[in-house]
């Protein structure tokens, strides 16, 4: 990842890639999309960025994020649907982290027309 381009690893740079969703300048459109964006606002430390994309179903009252968790890459393993012509999507993914990964299955749902992060789980 060159000092420009955007942390989800596209070759964009961080304001015409995920920059743009965390503005509220335009709305992720696809699942893979929000979930890039949303590996991007934990890298750029946007709790309220990740709240607001969160189902309001399962989403947590507040995020306190560490402040000194390195996020280091992250590759998107497998996706399922997820288009503007589906309501439901998985994204399959692992994020790495200074001394670690986390590999993880996420589930999406569109809400009023936008996708949000449902829930997620762990893989080995």
């Amino acid at each position: 990842m060159t000092t420009r381009s955007c942390p989800c690893g596209l070759p964009a740079s961080y304001d015409d890639c995920c920059g743009r969703f965390h503005s509220g300048a335009a709305a992720a459109p696809t699942a893979e999309a929000l979930m890039r964006s949303r590996y991007s606002a934990f890298v750029k430390g946007e709790p309220a960025y990740l709240l607001r994309t969160w189902h309001p179903r399962t989403r947590p009252a507040r995020l306190d994020l560490d402040p000194g968790m390195r996020w280091t890459g992250l590759e998107i393993l497998a996706t399922t649907d997820g288009s503007a012509f589906h309501t439901t999507a998985t994204v399959t993914f692992r994020a790495s982290y200074r001394d670690g990964s986390l590999h993880e299955r996420s589930r999406f749902e569109r809400v009023d027309g936008a996708w949000v992060y449902v829930d997620g789980e762990f893989l080995s």
